[in-house]
C-alpha cells in the first residue's frame, strides 16, 4: 500500500499513492497435479509455508481492501446460467427463432475454436455469446440479422443472470457480510470476475454491500496477453494485471474517503490489509497471492454446488459442465495453475458462515 501523511495530502495524486502491498514470499511450486480435498471440517487452516513461519501480530491489521470472486463463491453460476439459458430461448422465440439453450453453448465452442487457441481463448464471454447469438439466428432467417436484434436478446439473457443470481445467493451471504462490515466499518468490498457478473446491478442483495466491480472484459489487452502467456510453452502465465486494477480503483476510493494508507510501516502491523475470497485456486489465489493479497480459497460443502473443483479433478474424475466452452488445452494450463496455487491459500472455508469469524484470523495473524 502507499501510505499518506497528513502532511502529504494535499499534494499527492491518487496515481502516486497506488503502491500494492508486499507480496509475501512464496516457495517455489513444485508441479504436482491434484484434485483439491474437500475439507471434512468448517474450516481448514491451508497455510503458505512462508505465512505459517510469521511470529504473531502485536495487534489485529485493520482490513483496507476485500475482493470477491462471484459465479460459484456468492451463488451457484449452474442454475443461474440455466435460468439465463431459459430467457434466452423465450426471447428468441418473439423474434421467431426456435432454439435450445445448448445450440448456444456448442456454437460458442465452434467460435473459440475457429478463432485458434489463443485468439479463442482470449475472447470475452460476452463476445462469444454475441457472436453465437448472431449466427445462430442468422441460420434461422438464412439471412443478415440486424446489431439491435442481437444486443437485445443478449440484454434480455444477462438480465436474467443478475436476477437469478440473486434469487440462488448463498443463504449466509447476506449475513456474513452484514457481519464484516460491523467488524470492520471502514473497509471497501470489491468484485473481480472473469465475466460480466457485476454486484452492483443486484440491487435486492448485493449492490449495498459492495463498491466497486472489476471485470476481466474491461481489458481486452490484459486478457488477451494473459491467454497468450497461458498457451506459451512455459505455461507462465501473469493475472496480476486484473488484480492491480483492483488496488487502483480501492486506493482511489480510499483517498476519495479520506483513509490514509501508508508505505512507510516498519512491519504489516501498521499496514491496512487486503483479502481476497473466492472458490477458484489458479485465477482467484494465485492472482490476487501474486499482488500481496492474502486469500481465502472457498472450497465449499456438497450442497453449495459449485463448479470449480469438479472441473479440475486429475484423471478421469472431472465433470464438465454443459455450459464450458474452454478448450481441453486450456482445462490442461489451468490444472498446472491450480496446483501452483495451492501454497498459497492462506485459509480453506467449508462453509461462508465461518467467513468474518476467518477474516479476522488473518487479520490477528492466526
Amino acid at each position: 500500500e502507499s501510505i499518506i501523511s497528513h502532511s502529504q495530502i494535499e499534494s499527492r495524486s491518487p496515481a502516486a499513492a497506488t503502491k500494492l502491498p508486499r507480496s509475501k514470499p512464496r516457495p517455489a511450486p513444485a508441479l504436482r497435479l491434484a484434485p483439491p480435498t474437500v475439507s471434512a471440517s468448517p474450516v481448514v487452516e491451508s497455510r503458505s509455508p512462508a505465512a505459517a513461519t510469521r511470529p504473531p501480530r502485536s495487534k489485529p491489521m485493520t482490513l483496507g481492501l476485500l475482493t470477491f470472486d462471484l459465479d460459484d463463491s456468492l451463488y451457484p453460476v449452474g442454475p443461474v446460467l440455466a435460468d439465463a439459458n431459459d430467457v434466452f430461448v423465450e426471447t428468441m422465440a418473439q423474434y421467431g427463432y426456435s432454439i435450445e439453450p445448448q445450440d448456444i453453448v456448442n456454437t460458442g465452442k465452434r467460435i473459440r475454436e475457429e478463432a485458434g487457441p489463443i485468439a479463442g481463448a482470449a475472447m470475452s464471454h460476452t463476445e462469444v455469446r454475441l457472436k453465437a447469438i448472431r449466427r445462430e439466428m442468422e441460420k434461422c432467417a438464412k439471412a443478415p440479422v440486424s446489431e439491435s436484434d442481437v444486443e437485445r436478446v443478449y440484454s434480455a439473457w444477462e438480465r436474467e443472470r443478475h436476477h437469478s443470481a440473486e434469487r440462488h445467493l448463498y443463504p449466509e451471504v447476506i449475513s456474513s457480510l452484514q457481519k464484516i462490515k460491523e467488524h470492520h466499518p471502514n473497509v471497501i468490498i470489491g468484485a473481480v470476475t472473469d465475466g460480466k457478473a457485476n454486484p452492483m446491478h443486484m440491487v435486492f442483495t448485493l449492490a449495498p454491500y459492495f463498491d466497486f466491480c472489476m471485470s476481466w472484459e474491461d481489458d481486452a489487452a490484459g486478457r488477451t496477453d494473459f491467454f497468450k502467456e497461458l498457451s506459451s510453452v512455459d505455461g507462465h502465465a501473469d493475472l496480476q494485471w486484473i488484480y492491480k486494477a483492483a488496488y487502483e480503483k480501492y486506493s482511489e476510493m480510499a483517498w476519495n474517503k479520506g483513509v490514509l494508507l501508508g508505505d512507510d510501516a516498519e512491519d504489516d502491523d501498521g499496514r491496512p490489509a487486503w483479502i481476497h475470497v473466492g472458490d477458484d485456486l489458479a485465477y482467484d489465489v494465485g492472482g490476487s497471492a501474486s499482488c500481496g493479497a492474502n486469500t481465502i480459497l472457498l472450497d465449499l460443502d456438497k450442497e453449495y454446488e459449485q463448479t470449480a473443483k469438479m472441473r479440475f479433478f486429475w484423471g478421469g474424475g472431472a465433470v464438465m459442465p454443459s455450459w464450458n466452452t474452454a478448450s481441453d488445452e486450456e482445462i490442461s494450463n489451468r490444472k498446472a495453475m491450480n496446483d501452483a496455487a495451492e501454497m498459497m491459500v492462506d485459509k480453506r472455508v467449508s462453509r461462508l458462515t465461518l467467513l468474518p469469524d476467518v477474516i479476522d484470523d488473518i487479520l490477528k495473524g492466526e
